[in-house]
């Protein structure tokens, strides 16, 4: 108890205390006069004023003045002692020699062990700490350098973007009106933000488990139950029907099939129902996001996921084209946090080419270190200076930050090294250039010498980009360094002739995962490849799969039709040389070679089977026609 307490009551010390039961005391007239009021001020539990309100200041000062004279040296110690403890919670000394009296008290001993215990964690949590340090310090260098893939994940919400562009009043007042009627609870997630009228997602026959983890870094793989894959086999014949409605079919048994809602989407696309196909991509990301692991956290960049793996692959494919719909919208931020996220799932391999994008989302949404950040850390591994994207986009986030002289060297590289690229994005921003760069032969006729692969990068880069070179300071900074490259050009500079061979020799072919980004982007003015360069059947919810694929789905084969139904009597009525199991021997045991275009001879048999069948239908159809036509002129006019 404090020494301000114990002056209230009139106490000199702690030996007082002990004596406030005796009635033969010497402090008895300090409390009162009378024997009553007396016994029952002894009476009083000493605790009992803590709970009492405390006392104005003028009044303990006035009480300090009166008793400031009757305190003895035990006082003195208690005073000390506490100002001790307070010390001891405030610096936190190992130890400190406090004056007391001879014989500690039990609180004293309880403090001490209990600070005793509370430095011993600290020290233990200390270590941890240091060890933990340690740990990430001798990480392995690949942890390190893709630490560029570290995800905001509020920033995968376009809803905060167009608050941020538009206002918060509007985009509220436009998701109220979209609010339809809510069928139940909906499961909250951060890549997509469902909507209430979304049916309830249940168990849709999808789980994601954890296969490994290495240096740090975890490896998840998805898997479907037999239910999931029965509904599989249907929508993959539902594909080759060619029938659309066999497809709505199963999303209205099956409202989260992912490959449905995928291929549904195309179609809705096709038809110019944007928001419908948007939507469906949504609901596809809704119930992949709804089964990943508990450890799989995306914001970490270090969660992996094969694309070998057939059933993964979904993902990809929700990610990369949910990411071109709502950069369709100006969300260029948030498009750039789902394009970490796709080549966070597999920096090395980069199944989608997603590098391809990420430097014009990085551009649009005023990411100018990040970019500079993410070359340096990926060229030695990547040579992303000798992508035509990235050679560009360099300088162009050097002279948005204010960095002139680099910009231009930059800029002067990217030309000398991709001159194909500027007169298609003068063309592109309709820019009339001058006379000097269009009779140059340099900028004039650099696709002629150059691989048509380099030229699919160039266009898709141009096709892509040239909303960046729309603003007026950056076309005058272009032109001032077109010049100066065709002043080097003149002077005979060493590395226009380098990279004039370069350009010859490392564009060979486009590789499968650049193809896979040129289908899924849908960009009108990439030239199309030639059915030779594509394998068939090729479907958008899973575009060229890799040669070394892991499959769990095999596409069935047409079971041969019996010798004497009822179908194959009517066809060889009409061709006597028909032979329908003939047809499917051969298009089951011909596969056309990669390259061919999926052009083999059982194709071609096919058509001119169909083809042959259609001609004797219509020979057969015509004369009974005419003969029907005949008898009706005659009935009217006998």
């Amino acid at each position: 108890m404090s020494s301000r307490v114990l002056r209230k009551l009139g106490l000199q010390g702690e030996k007082d205390l002990n004596c406030l039961g005796n009635d033969e005391s010497d402090t008895e007239a300090d409390f009162s006069s009378s024997s009553n009021s007396k016994k029952k001020q002894l009476n009083l539990n000493r605790y009992d004023l803590l709970n009492q309100q405390s006392h104005s200041e003028s009044e303990v000062k006035e009480d300090d003045n009166e008793t400031a004279g009757s305190l003895n040296a035990q006082d003195g110690a208690i005073d000390l002692r506490d100002a001790s403890r307070r010390k001891k919670k405030k610096k936190k000394k190992k130890s400190c020699k406090v004056p007391s009296s001879n014989t500690r008290s039990s609180e004293d001993n309880i403090e001490d062990e209990v600070e005793r215990s509370v430095r011993e964690v600290n020290e233990i949590l200390g270590e941890m700490e240091e060890a933990e340090a340690s740990n990430l310090a001798d990480a392995p260098a690949p942890l390190a350098r893709k630490c560029f893939l570290t995800i905001d994940h509020r920033a995968l919400n376009k809803n905060n973007e167009l608050r941020r562009i538009f206002g918060s009043k509007i985009v509220q007042n436009e998701q109220t009106k979209k609010r339809g009627r809510s069928r139940g609870t909906i499961r909250s997630t951060v890549l997509v933000s469902p909507k209430d009228n979304w049916p309830q997602i249940g168990k849709p026959g999808i789980s994601m488990r954890l296969v490994e983890t290495k240096n740090g870094v975890q490896y998840f793989s998805y898997e479907h139950s037999l239910n999931y894959q029965q509904i599989q086999m249907r929508f993959l014949d539902a594909v080759e029907s060619l029938n659309p409605d066999y497809i709505v079919g199963i999303i209205n048994t099956h409202p989260y099939h992912v490959d449905a809602l995928l291929q549904l989407s195309d179609l809705c696309r096709l038809s110019d129902d944007l928001s419908m196909a948007a939507e469906f991509i949504q609901r596809a990301l809704y119930c992949l996001e709804c089964a990943f692991h508990p450890s799989f956290i995306i914001s970490s960049g270090r969660c992996r996921l094969d694309y070998r793996k057939q059933e993964n692959r979904s993902l990809y494919i929700s990610l990369f084209k949910h990411m071109m719909s709502i950069g369709s919208r100006a969300c260029y931020r948030t498009a750039l946090e789902f394009s970490k996220l796709i080549l966070s799932l597999d920096p090395d391999g980069d199944p989608l080419a997603i590098i391809l994008a990420m430097d014009f989302y990085a551009l649009r949404a005023q990411e100018y270190d990040w970019l500079l950040k993410m070359f340096h850390e990926c060229e030695p591994t990547r040579n992303l200076s000798q992508l035509p994207n990235f050679a560009y986009s360099l300088a162009v986030a050097h002279f948005q930050l204010g960095d002139v002289e680099a910009a231009h060297a930059q800029l002067q590289k990217a030309l000398i090294q991709f001159p194909g690229v500027l007169l298609a994005l003068t063309e592109k921003c309709s820019v009339q250039v001058d006379s000097r760069i269009l009779n140059s032969p340099f900028f004039r006729d650099a696709t002629d010498k150059q691989s048509k692969s380099l030229t699919q990068l160039e266009v898709l880069y141009v096709a892509r980009c040239y909303h960046v070179w729309k603003e007026s300071e950056l076309l005058p900074w272009l032109e001032h360094n077109v010049h100066r490259v065709l002043d080097r050009v003149e002077a005979n500079d060493p590395l226009v002739e380098e990279w004039g061979k370069h350009r010859q020799t490392r564009y060979p072919a486009t590789p499968r995962n650049i193809l896979r980004h040129i289908i899924l982007s849908d960009v009108k003015d990439i030239p199309i490849l030639t059915s030779e360069e594509l394998p068939a059947p090729m479907f958008n919810f899973d575009p060229l799969p890799p040669s070394d694929s892991i499959n769990l789905y095999t596409r069935p084969t047409t079971r041969a039709y019996e010798e004497n139904g009822t179908l194959v009597i009517f066809l060889r009525s009409l061709m006597p040389n028909y032979n329908m199991n003939q047809l499917v021997s051969d298009e089951a045991g011909d596969e056309p070679a990669e390259g061919a275009g999926g052009a083999g001879g059982s194709g071609v048999d096919l058509r001119r089977s169909v083809a042959s069948l259609l001609d004797a239908m219509r020979d057969l159809t015509i004369p009974i026609l005419m003969t029907t036509l005949e008898l009706l002129q005659y009935d009217l006019g006998s």
